[in-house]
């Protein structure tokens, strides 16, 4: 009975300190998020493909588009922006915990008003890659061009607030960069262009090597603060599930994970290289692969019930224009839901990944933002 006892205090004391110890890290994460909010970062930029599109594919010729139901109907309004899911992307959440703005807006949308400008916008583009290639393929925006429209960007705003004003902005602005998705699952993974003449490895290396002329680009511009967001592992999303099915029994497609681990592991050797070329930058890379990871295999953690297919339709297959208003099978509570469509996450994936990102990775970038 003593011994019984013993045991049953044991696992009190088990239980408090476990309690106390969760306490803790959701006290400190809350607390590194007051404190990004209190370092007052004038502006948000993101560049990159669907994960940062916030309407910016609304305002060129592609079928790679989202201005259709049931896109966006847990928006404000319940209306479709161009954003790939039902509701914000992780883009607009950034710019919300930040204390920015509400929203983050797509660049080339004409009504924007000079304040807009000011507090930052998404050049990002849906489809996109860095290879030119991927963008060629889907007729959306090239990085290049993202980059060209940010020079276009700095020119307007210098007008609007002076050189020095302007320098300042940039410089204790966040910018965002997503991007490497398309370039596996649409390009080298799809079409045998890429696949006929480089490896995984070499497709790989050429990216990366891709992705650090872009970063160069952006710090020739007065960027300084850079957040790298890795790619997802894309072999568990719900189309490369349904494309592979035969080999992978529904399951994650291990051949293209190993690329994507593959590319996210050389961003850490690449942002080395770059640091005694780019002294004044600040970098760091944000896990989305491991999120997803742990929202697949631990889903009630963060209330999701399904993470193997999508909300819209049959959840298998249906991405873009094949998910639509006329799309059967639809689901009612998208919130249930790690994946919207067959590729992008919902509305409730995004705000936890914003919240996670702000209170781990960022707070280095917002440091030094505050100690200047």
């Amino acid at each position: 009975m003593e011994r019984s006892g013993s045991l049953a205090s044991s696992s009190s004391l088990g239980t408090i300190l476990l309690a106390a110890v969760i306490l803790m890290f959701q006290t400190w994460n809350f607390s590194v998020i007051a404190e990004a909010q209190n370092a007052s970062i004038p502006a948000v930029f993101v560049f990159g493909d669907s994960y940062g599109d916030t309407g910016n594919n609304d305002y060129i010729p592609t079928f790679s588009k989202a201005d259709f139901p049931p896109y966006g109907r847990d928006f404000v309004n319940h209306r479709p922006t161009g954003r790939l899911s039902n509701g914000k992307l992780m883009s607009d959440y950034f710019v919300e915990l930040l204390l920015v703005k509400e929203l983050l807006p797509p660049y080339l949308d004409p009504k924007l008003q000079d304040s807009d400008l000011i507090t930052g916008v998404s050049f990002a583009s849906a489809g996109t890659g860095l290879d030119n290639l991927t963008s060629e393929l889907l007729q959306v925006i090239p990085v290049w061009k993202q980059i060209n429209y940010f020079k276009e960007y700095k020119a307007r705003l210098i007008k609007m607030v002076g050189d020095e004003r302007a320098d300042k902005i940039l410089s204790d602005a966040i910018f965002f960069f997503v991007i490497g998705t398309n370039d596996f699952i649409f390009n080298y993974f799809t079409f045998p262009f890429r696949s006929l003449h480089y490896t995984v490895s070499q497709y790989t290396d050429f990216l990366l090597q891709t992705y650090a002329s872009y970063i160069k680009d952006l710090y020739s511009l007065n960027a300084r603060r850079i957040a790298l967001i890795n790619v997802p592992p894309l072999g568990c999303l719900p189309i490369e599930r349904t494309l592979h099915f035969v080999e992978s029994k529904g399951e994650c497609v291990e051949e293209i994970n190993r690329a994507a681990s593959g590319f996210n592991e050389g961003l850490s050797p690449m942002m080395e290289h770059l640091n005694p070329a780019l002294p004044e930058l600040k970098i760091v890379t944000l896990d989305y692969n491991g999120l997803i990871l742990d929202f697949i295999q631990n889903p009630s953690k963060f209330g999701f019930a399904v993470t193997a297919k999508a909300c819209c339709g049959t959840g298998f297959i249906e991405a873009g224009l094949l998910c639509n208003q006329l799309t059967p099978f639809t689901c009612a509570d998208a919130d249930k839901y790690l994946f919207f469509d067959s590729v992008h996450l919902s509305q409730k994936a995004y705000e936890i990944i914003a919240n996670k990102f702000l209170g781990r990775n960022i707070f280095g970038l917002v440091a030094n933002t505050m100690t200047e």
